[in-house]
């Protein structure tokens, strides 16, 4: 296990009332785990009752989302990064140490730092990534609604990300990030070591964005848990991997059918939320931990 310094924790409850999520919303409409479970409803976002609980939850999840991103090719090098905010301190992000491999991160490893670069907790026989500390601490701090954000050096994402543009919406998944849901980064100044470069990434994203395409760079997406922020991650790939195939496809002259505003917008409305974005990333947590035998959990 690595060397562990100490960890600001506390035992002490949070005041947060369990929430009944069989109930309808505040419309009267169903909810998105509502339309998608027939029969028992997902349970969705657990209510941990202390933040050292809630801590333990979100590092393991966020070790699991490292293995996930490994085991469908994510990594390139020394790149990538994903951070979480820490439940009790909000002014402190954990994220992960350079050089651990994506594919051996476990829970332990992680590396607690505030908005001023300095490592306050966790995992300190390490650095962290400093590119990686200013676009993670720009964005905790223009969105307080940001709990995680991920970012690698995906294959398909870096692809598409030449063209800087907007992924389309040409199936169901893609509007996941219909409307101010997505963003594109359109400047490019090479390895972010720039903390104005950081600050423009959080702007360029906005206040509603979960993903954002970086010009020649890569992929960003960001959640209320760093569940649904991997599974954006991996969603966003996907529909880049996807439109690249469409766009060979219509430089062949066929043509492009776009789901329609309404349906986008419904559609949307009905997969974004972001307890059901939550739910979405489980089955992939579940065959990782199965896989390797909980060991990210450590």
């Amino acid at each position: 296990m690595a060397s562990q310094s100490t960890v600001i924790t506390s035992s002490s409850a949070i005041s947060q009332s369990p929430v009944d999520k069989t109930e309808t919303s505040p419309t009267g409409e169903m909810t998105a785990l509502q339309a998608l479970s027939r029969g028992p409803i997902l349970p969705g976002i657990p209510i941990l009752p202390t933040y050292e609980k809630q801590r333990r939850h979100l590092l393991e999840h966020m070790a699991g989302a490292f293995r996930v991103f490994a085991r469908k090719g994510y990594t390139e090098g020394l790149a990538g990064h994903i951070s979480v905010r820490d439940p009790e301190n909000p002014h402190t992000f954990w994220t992960n140490p350079l050089g651990r491999p994506f594919g051996l991160m476990r829970a332990s490893d992680m590396v607690l730092v505030n908005y001023d670069g300095k490592m306050v907790g966790g995992n300190m026989s390490r650095p962290v990534n400093a590119a990686g500390f200013l676009i993670h601490s720009a964005l905790h701090k223009a969105r307080p609604n940001v709990n995680a954000a991920c970012h690698t050096h995906s294959p398909y994402g870096k692809a598409w990300s030449a063209f800087a543009r907007q992924l389309e919406m040409i199936n169901q998944d893609s509007c996941v990030f219909y409307g101010q849901a997505q963003s594109v980064y359109e400047e490019f100044g090479g390895v972010v070591f720039d903390e104005a470069e950081g600050r423009r990434l959080a702007d360029s994203l906005g206040k509603e964005g979960k993903g954002m395409v970086l010009r020649n760079h890569g992929l960003l997406t960001v959640g209320q848990t760093v569940d649904e922020a991997a599974y954006l991650f991996t969603l966003m790939e996907r529909s880049c991997q996807v439109q690249l195939l469409v766009e060979a496809a219509a430089a062949n002259g066929i043509p492009k059918r776009y789901v329609g505003e309404a349906e986008a917008a419904y559609t949307f409305k009905m997969t974004s939320n972001p307890e059901s974005l939550y739910c979405e990333f489980q089955p992939d947590l579940e065959a990782e931990d199965v896989l390797c035998n909980g060991d990210f959990r450590n």
